[in-house]
């Protein structure tokens, strides 16, 4: 049964799988119950549990809609505004623009925060951080999958007279749009990560963050936990959806994983 789960590239039977999670699952449990008795302070499995219900009491469910809305606004617009500097980047005017955009990612959001707050408010402060927190990643991204389009992919564009605005579109957009796909979804990840912060900054618009930071300053590490746990699953839901979304519009993907 454990035959090739130790070796490596050997092929996984869906058995294996299953054992190999379980295990897995079953460590990482009896490993939090056994900080638990040396750390009082971290909660149990059952007091997370226990309070995810109290949570869901207080609207969980409702905040969980909220900042999976704003994440989804903001991701969509980082995506168009990333995707017209990266490919822009390949005629020579515009690839400057696509660099310092790319350099930006060095800036921290401290100070930036009070600059947007000039130009923005309520759920346009929260929706424009956001955007800036992830396009200069995904612009960075995005650049090194342009750039790393084969030149012999170019030349038999040429061969078959395709003119530059053409080849642009079939060889680059077109040929890298499943690993545009790719950025998005590790992007998409990102904008999670900086949710909360932004929907802290801007309590009024509600969300999940919200939560977090109030059982956060009320040391209710339980409630902490179950948040935590909550904003993972819906994470790893929207993953699971634009992994299966990319292999529904770029089925020939597959071919390039292997």
């Amino acid at each position: 049964m454990t035959r090739g789960l130790f070796s490596p590239f050997a092929r996984v039977t869906p058995a294996q799988r299953v054992v190999a999670v379980g295990v897995f699952w079953t460590l990482v449990l009896a490993g939090w119950t056994l900080f638990h008795h040396h750390t009082a302070i971290i909660p149990t499995p059952v007091e997370v549990a226990r309070s995810w219900v109290e949570l869901l009491g207080q609207g969980l469910l409702v905040r969980l809609l909220e900042s999976y809305a704003l994440n989804l606004q903001a991701m969509a617009l980082a995506a168009i505004l990333s995707s017209v500097f990266a490919y822009a980047s390949v005629v020579g005017a515009f690839r400057p623009a696509a660099k310092l955009v790319s350099q930006l990612r060095f800036l921290g959001m401290t100070g930036i925060t009070f600059v947007f707050g000039m130009y923005f408010s309520g759920r346009g402060l929260q929706v424009a951080m956001l955007v800036f927190g992830v396009a200069v990643f995904y612009v960075t991204s995005l650049l090194s999958v342009v750039q790393g389009v084969p030149s012999g992919q170019l030349d038999h564009a040429r061969t078959l007279r395709m003119g530059p605005w053409r080849t642009l579109w079939e060889v680059v957009v077109r040929g890298t749009f499943d690993q545009a796909l790719d950025v998005l979804r590790q992007n998409a990840a990102m904008g999670w990560m900086m949710l909360t912060m932004v929907e802290g900054l801007v309590r009024s618009q509600g969300g999940v963050g919200v939560m977090l930071i109030d059982q956060n300053r009320r040391l209710n590490l339980a409630g902490v936990f179950a948040l935590q746990a909550s904003i993972l699953a819906v994470g790893i839901g929207q993953d699971y959806f634009l992994g299966q979304l990319r292999l529904l519009l770029c089925p020939y993907s597959k071919l390039r994983e292997r």
